[in-house]
């Protein structure tokens, strides 16, 4: 496959991620420029790494730094890591030709694939995570249960206590729970 038709596959391919798929469920400005920025600056460097006389593996643990610099400096739910993710292995694949051919554009409609069918709002729709900070400290954890599902209104499946705060009377709990249809 050309280097034209490796570039403007990413292209399509980039665009239903970040307009198709990430923006539409997650409204999100900032990451659609962060996605879109890692996307073009990865697609560059890999098409420059794929002409040159230097190794992949500098390449790649270049790529490595920069995305674990720019994943510690602020938050990001797993989802959003996802689509960052993708934006990278889509840069990749742009500015690498692999053979055969029609490897890449599979890859590509691969990825985009998986993030529409496993991020589809549909899917799992009534499960929920929450972080809940609760002014009691509760160490019974059957009473905590019933607590988050009567303030939840609905099914606690796991919780992990975070803190508990005797002092302050405080407990804080990650819970994964489903709410009822």
């Amino acid at each position: 496959m050309s280097q034209q038709a490796l570039i403007i596959s990413n292209v399509v391919a980039v665009v239903l991620l970040v307009f198709g798929l990430y923006f539409p469920r997650y409204r999100r400005k900032d990451m659609v420029v962060a996605i879109l920025g890692i996307n073009v600056g990865v697609l560059s460097v890999a098409t420059v790494l794929a002409n040159a006389e230097v190794s992949a593996g500098l390449g790649l643990g270049l790529f490595g730094v920069l995305s674990i610099i720019r994943l510690r400096s602020q938050e990001l739910d797993q989802e959003e890591v996802a689509y960052y993710f993708s934006a990278l292995a889509l840069g990749l694949l742009g500015g690498v030709s692999v053979t055969p051919e029609w490897v890449t554009p599979a890859l590509m409609l691969t990825i985009l694939a998986a993030l529409f069918i496993a991020g589809h709002p549909k899917l799992f729709a009534n499960a929920r995570s929450q972080v809940v900070t609760l002014d009691a400290a509760i160490t019974d954890e059957a009473a905590l249960k019933e607590r988050l599902e009567s303030l939840l209104g609905g099914n606690v499946h796991r919780m992990k206590v975070r803190r508990v705060d005797l002092v302050n009377d405080t407990t804080v709990v990650d819970v994964r729970f489903s709410i009822s249809p």
